[in-house]
Parts: C-alpha cells; sequence; structure tokens
C-alpha cells in the first residue's frame, strides 16, 4: 500500500522514512505515527524479550529434556 500516513524505520540508515524509502528488507512497519517508526527499534527489542520469557513460545527447556530423555 502506498499510504503517506504510514511511516517505516530503515535499519540500514537509522532513519524514519515514508512509503518510497528503501527496499522492504531494509525497514520495520508500516507504523501509523512517525514516533511509532522512531521507536521501531525498541519495541522490537521488548517483544524479543517478553518471546523469550514466556513458557508458551520458549520451547527450549521443554526440547532440550526430550533430547535427554531420548
Amino acid at each position: 500500500m502506498n499510504d503517506p500516513r504510514e511511516f517505516y524505520y530503515c535499519i540500514k540508515h537509522q532513519a524514519v522514512e515514508g512509503f518510497e524509502g528503501c527496499r522492504a528488507k531494509h525497514r520495520l512497519g508500516p507504523y501509523p505515527t512517525r514516533t511509532d517508526a522512531e521507536n521501531a527499534l525498541a519495541a522490537a527489542a521488548e517483544r524479543t524479550k517478553s518471546w523469550d520469557e514466556d513458557p508458551v513460545w520458549n520451547d527450549r527447556e521443554e526440547s532440550e529434556r526430550d533430547a535427554e530423555e531420548s
């Protein structure tokens, strides 16, 4: 979609861009506001931390137990 109200965070240039910015492989988004795009890396880090600590998503311990039992 080419929505001028959408913002992206370019990880290559570490800058907020509009739709006509860098290729998708270098960007996070779209975000509804410039501020959301500016905070993209912090939001992604927070989600990753949350998922790492979530027992539903963190199956490392279970798979390690399964390997030990085999």
